[in-house]
């Protein structure tokens, strides 16, 4: 594990060189004789806390810390002052400005380190909260509110993200009345990152989706221009994502799709369910990717199964993961079901070797009647 970083200003060179010494034994640390110093080493890597002197020469540290709060990238970091003036003044100075903590020289070693531990623990558990408000935001905007209603067909949808969450996005529109379009993704990654990076990629969907759709209902040309746009943007450049585009026509019975690599869906049928074969390229490796489009038709009580790699990674009591034929046994058993997709997570989980998924898990699954 990665040792916490800390910064220390101080214009004294001997205590300067003990510090340095003490919290090197826990923490990665740099140091700087005055506050310019120290906005040049900030510049060059923001540490996890700042402890400073007061009075330095150039830049003392009541300047350093207002240079810090103009900046949006620094404001938030952890700051102590360390210093030889114990009047109120200076320390509600110093409370006023966002200090966090503040220790009187002559100081004892054993108490600035308790005091950085306890910093570290409540900054830890902030973030944790932070990041937990923040993944809890994403998710809202990554999945939908309603499922279409039509007659003649059930649609369910499960969708349950591990901690903060990955990448996983389910969206859909109805792009003319009678015909839908789902899109049913993974974006690389784990965590508040790829969450981000989630709701980035699903936002070039729905753009393309808007302004093409005049001019062709083709899922793999819809899949292409989001390529084409994922190749481009500098900042997507390093995202790669598996994308499942849908067009869904019940009065056909049909649902056209293009799959850029994600997970093949399942045909769920009263005497055969079958794997939906094609697969194309993973979005964001080749900016001359084709795409192919392919129709499945939905007979009288099947089902069209989607779902996300989380469900496929499970890994069961045997060791094995449950893999595309665990998915397809626990369908068809799940057909008839109530709650399909429910009755299907429940056999998964019970064959499974801890009582909970261990990833994002994101299921759609649309019955004919």
């Amino acid at each position: 594990m990665a040792k916490h970083s800390i910064l220390v200003v101080e214009d004294e060179h001997t205590l300067r060189r003990l510090l340095e010494y003490r919290l090197g034994k826990l923490y990665h640390v740099r140091t700087a004789a005055n506050g310019e110093e120290a906005v040049e080493r900030v510049a060059e890597e923001i540490p996890d806390l700042i402890i400073s002197d007061i009075m330095m020469p150039r830049m003392d540290g009541f300047a350093l810390q207002a240079a810090l709060q103009e900046d949006k990238s620094t404001r938030a970091i952890p700051f102590i002052f360390l210093t030889a003036k114990a009047d109120d003044s200076s320390r509600m100075r110093g409370m006023r400005m966002g200090v966090d903590d503040y220790i009187t020289k002559p100081f004892d070693i054993e108490q600035l380190l308790t005091r950085i531990e306890r910093l570290m623990e409540r900054t830890k558990i902030y973030q944790t909260q932070l990041d937990a408000r923040i993944g809890k935001d994403f998710s809202q905007k990554l999945m939908p509110k309603k499922l279409p209603d039509v007659d003649g067909y059930t649609v369910y949808f499960h969708n349950s993200p591990r901690e903060h969450g990955g990448g996983d996005l389910f969206d859909w529109t109805e792009s003319e009345p009678g015909t839908f379009f789902f899109t049913i993704g993974d974006v690389m990654g784990k965590g508040l990152q790829a969450k981000f990076y989630a709701f980035s990629f699903l936002s070039y969907v729905r753009g393309t989706l808007h302004a093409m759709l005049r001019e062709t209902t083709s899922p793999a040309l819809l899949m292409q221009r989001v390529n084409n746009l994922l190749m481009q943007d500098e900042v997507m450049e390093e995202t790669f994502a598996s994308l499942l585009l849908l067009k869904w026509e019940p009065a056909k019975n049909q649902i056209t799709y293009t799959n850029a690599g994600h997970c093949r869906p399942i045909l769920v049928a009263p005497h055969e369910t079958s794997v939906v074969e094609q697969s194309d390229i993973i979005l964001g490796l080749d900016p001359n990717a084709k795409f192919t489009d392919r129709t499945v038709e939905i007979p009288e009580g099947a089902a069209f199964l989607a779902y996300t790699d989380g469900l496929m990674e499970q890994q069961l009591a045997s060791g094995e993961m449950v893999g595309e034929e665990g998915i397809r046994e626990g369908a068809t058993r799940a057909l008839w079901e109530p709650n399909p997709i429910g009755s299907m997570l429940t056999d998964v989980l019970n064959r499974s070797a801890s009582p909970s998924f261990d990833d994002d898990i994101l299921v759609f699954w649309l019955q004919r009647k």
